[in-house]
């Protein structure tokens, strides 16, 4: 009200209002939050709450990290354990919180030619693939999932030296690739599903322990990059970890009302995982 009697009175004596500046947030993050919507929803809800805008750029872990490094972004959501560690060792992040999981899976034609399927082991299931010879589509991008499927390859004895193609893309794009070249990929559980028109894959191996997928919210630390929006990012990180910030990211479904990701910021310790 006071705000709306201040610009009346601007206008009876002739002048131009001038309104409070927007409160807003960069957010560099991962690719699966915004191809599946959920981070429409999420900042929607933000706005609401606090009254800040929050915009964003969606890259791979490594890329979105570098955003923050440069001074590009005030917050970061991420799921690379390795690099996040390193992001705050070097003090460029602070108050790191998990906010969800969902899973990694292998994913390929329909057919399965690897006979991947069946496999007792992420790296066996690689390896069939591998001796197949039929292509691997990797994202090649230093994102959180390139970075998963590297270790897995390391398991499974190296990767194949043919038939393995970087298409230094995001999640949604290198799927629509493995399924134009009938080939296999690593990806989230939450892209694959929440992913519109896209045929010609199946899970091959899924739903394994090993392939555990945290998702967690870094603020940059304003000691080391003084233009970064310090209590904006904290108040996103308290939305994100609150109870309603948890009941969105939970409720929130892919094709067939399937549940993309689960709330983790309640969970003991859940700081602590790898």
């Amino acid at each position: 009200m006071r705000r709306f009697v201040f610009i009346l009175l601007g206008l009876a004596l002739g002048l131009s209002p001038v309104l409070p500046a927007e409160r807003s947030l960069m957010l560099a993050t991962t690719t699966s939050v915004d191809a599946t919507g959920l981070l429409d929803v999420l900042a929607d809800a933000f706005k609401k709450d606090t009254g800040i805008a929050l915009k964003w750029i969606a890259v791979g872990t490594g890329a979105a990290l570098k955003q923050a490094r440069d001074g590009n972004a005030d917050i970061v959501i991420v799921h690379a354990k390795k690099l996040e560690d390193e992001f705050l060792r070097d003090g460029f992040g602070v108050n790191r919180r998990v906010i969800a999981r969902n899973y990694f899976m292998i994913v390929g034609p329909v057919d399965d030619p690897a006979r991947a399927a069946g496999s007792s082991s992420a790296a066996e299931a690689l390896g069939r693939i591998k001796a197949s010879g039929v292509p691997f589509i990797s994202r090649g991008d230093k994102s959180g999932t390139h970075m998963r499927e590297l270790d897995l390859w390391v398991l499974a004895g190296g990767k194949p030296e043919t038939a393995y193609l970087e298409t230094g893309q995001g999640m949604a794009e290198t799927l629509r690739v493995a399924a134009e070249r009938c080939g296999y990929t690593l990806t989230d559980t939450a892209t694959f599903y929440g992913l519109q028109g896209l045929a010609g894959l199946k899970p091959v191996y899924e739903n394994s322990p090993e392939l555990e997928n945290i998702y967690s919210v870094i603020a940059v630390n304003p000691a080391r990059i003084p233009t970064a929006r310090y209590g904006e990012a904290m108040a996103f990180v308290a939305f994100l970890t609150s109870p309603y910030g948890q009941k969105l990211i939970g409720e929130f479904r892919g094709k067939g009302g399937r549940p993309l990701f689960e709330p983790m910021a309640a969970i003991p310790g859940v700081d602590l995982v790898k």
